[in-house]
């Protein structure tokens, strides 16, 4: 069975993935890993976030989330990279926004079916909460324009199950 397909507010297509284990399955006792998909203008952004339990401290309440995103231009135009914007919350109720330029100091130029991967991390103050955002790209005609990404939870194993809203930890 395939992953679930849903339309997002901004019409871009979700597509969450169980890539934890064989089969659709997770593997017993392993959280599932999920990854996060939207496609805007042709470039497609695949998220794998996961949590980091060697950079955290959870009894002083540093949580530390890394997500490895892909990007991927299925469109026949170059497409470069300029901007990143960043929405980040924490179940804390703590929110904060990043802006720069390119991620990781580089701003590449994706060629038609080429793509660029990069890992990052993000530290809250709680076991979950969640990003979103998107990119800003420019195309050769001088045109730029908007990429989402689509939100992705950042979760503890622990919290697993625990509703969202709810604050409470399993």
């Amino acid at each position: 069975m395939g992953p679930a397909t849903r339309r997002g507010k901004s019409g871009v297509y979700l597509e969450p993935t169980n890539v934890g284990g064989s089969r659709g399955g997770s593997r017993p006792g392993k959280m599932a890993h999920m990854e996060y998909e939207s496609t805007t203008q042709g470039i497609r952004i695949l998220v794998h976030p996961s949590f980091s339990l060697p950079y955290s401290a959870p009894g002083d309440g540093k949580f530390v989330f890394t997500y490895r995103v892909k990007m991927e231009n299925q469109s026949e135009e170059f497409a470069q990279l300029l901007f990143r914007h960043w929405r980040i919350h924490d179940s804390q109720g703590d929110d904060s926004e990043v802006d720069g330029e390119g991620v990781l100091g580089q701003q590449p130029t994706l060629a038609p079916g080429k793509s660029h991967e990069y890992e990052s991390f993000c530290e809250l103050s709680s076991p979950w909460g969640f990003m979103e955002g998107y990119y800003t790209f420019l195309r050769p005609t001088g045109e730029e324009f908007r990429v989402s990404v689509p939100r992705f939870d950042l979760r503890a194993p622990w919290t697993v199950g625990a509703p969202a809203e709810s604050g409470l930890i399993n």
